[in-house]
């Protein structure tokens, strides 16, 4: 399964991993490419059809949107129901 939040989107972001030679000026600090990926919980939401669970981030999960949608307050999107294709 892709590592995608079915609410906001959000994937993994390219990044380098520079670590610091303290010998001596002259040599570079090696950079080496890595991924940072979101903190993505798995989240179950109880609607009147029945139990959906969703792939979320952490960062999602706070929202006041995503609060209103567990109570009941608001429907849940028909977009956050599709998972991602990649």
């Amino acid at each position: 399964m892709a590592r995608v939040c079915q609410v906001s989107g959000k994937k993994a972001n390219q990044a380098q991993h520079c670590r610091h030679r303290h010998s001596a000026w002259k040599f570079r600090a090696p950079h080496k490419n890595r991924v940072q990926l979101p903190n993505l919980q798995t989240v179950t939401i109880q609607t009147p059809n029945g139990k959906v669970r969703l792939t979320v981030a952490t960062s999602v999960i706070k929202s006041a949107e995503f609060s209103a949608v567990v109570s009941g307050l608001k429907p849940i999107p028909k977009a956050w129901l599709k998972r991602a294709g990649y």
